[in-house]
């Protein structure tokens, strides 16, 4: 059996299949192609990430398809609950990127209290002629230990924030729908563990007390964080979305930014991918990656490996 993987695969996840008598195709075919060629090469299991999409017109004209994967979590690029009622089975992986989505989380964090956004595109310019001036510029950054980071979406990604959190030397607060509370256990290097309980509290809590928010919810069909929330946070906080783009109104976002109401924001993720606004883009105070929460090597082999266990498991 054939298995298309159009958005890549690492090699372990190859592995994994190959081993167990699959072919695996890792050519990118163009989305306007994708159909002529699985049904011209009999695909039965199609694997994307979040750059192809698999909507019903796809899934209707593709009869080969038995399985359609996703690397990663969300699964917005796909007509999941169309497919399902079509008899494919649709799998993610979401335990796979936790980690190096929270560590980006933290990426950006570090980055925005120390100014490190607005330096890295400063000094190339002005790093000879005005050193002693950026230096004064970026004199008042913060240390994270000591403040309190409120997470809002407590599952998998969320919790490992927690845990980062914790092991500097933060407060964590916590809001979500579904979970009322948890325990949060810290592994050091030396194989020792520190645990400690979590209440989460609810959302408008968490904005009051938070000096920094950080977002772990789904694509909605309503924004998460709009004016109304952003009024409720601190002078001076600080927001961070590496869960899905449009789950922050970035017109009320940007107003904040430019009020003062927010220090700074961390973007992963936006409404229009993949042309996000400019606005966003040029913004001073908004620290910017294009969507590469799961990009870490680990993640990817985690990933692979997840999704290759998954269809052996279905498939036989």
């Amino acid at each position: 059996m054939k298995i298309l993987a159009n958005d890549g695969l690492s090699q372990p996840g190859i592995d994994v299949l190959t081993e167990a008598s699959f072919e695996v195709i890792t050519t990118n075919i163009a989305q306007e192609q994708l159909i002529p060629y699985i049904n011209d090469q009999k695909i039965t299991v199609l694997l994307v990430r979040s750059a192809t999409t698999v909507r019903k017109e796809l899934i209707d004209s593709c009869p080969s398809i038995k399985i359609i994967g996703r690397g990663g979590v969300g699964m917005d690029n796909i007509d999941v609950e169309y497919a399902r009622e079509k008899g494919l089975s649709v799998i993610n992986t979401p335990a796979a990127s936790s980690s190096s989505v929270a560590e980006l989380v933290f990426a950006h964090l570090f980055g925005g209290v120390r100014f490190l956004f607005d330096s890295n595109r400063n000094m190339p310019l002005e790093g000879e002629s005005n050193f002693k001036g950026l230096k004064k510029a970026y004199a008042n950054g913060i240390e994270l230990r000591g403040k309190t980071i409120g997470i809002i979406g407590f599952g998998r990604i969320g919790q490992e924030v927690a845990k980062i959190a914790l092991g500097i030397g933060m407060n964590v607060l916590a809001a979500d729908k579904y979970i009322d509370a948890t325990d949060i256990e810290v592994s050091l290097f030396s194989g020792a563990s520190l645990k400690q309980s979590i209440e989460t509290i609810s959302i408008e809590s968490v904005l009051k007390q938070s000096d920094f928010i950080s977002l772990h919810v789904p694509a909605q069909k309503d924004y998460v964080i709009g004016s109304k929330e952003f009024s409720m946070m601190k002078k001076g906080s600080a927001i961070i979305n590496a869960a899905r783009g449009g789950v922050i109104d970035e017109v009320a976002l940007v107003n904040s930014l430019d009020d003062n109401k927010l220090a700074f924001a961390c973007l992963d993720t936006f409404e229009n991918e993949p042309k996000p606004e400019v606005k966003l883009l040029m913004h001073p105070k908004i620290s910017l990656t294009p969507h590469i929460g799961a990009a870490t090597l680990e993640a990817q082999d985690r990933i692979g490996v997840e999704l290759g266990q998954q269809i052996i498991s279905i498939l036989g």
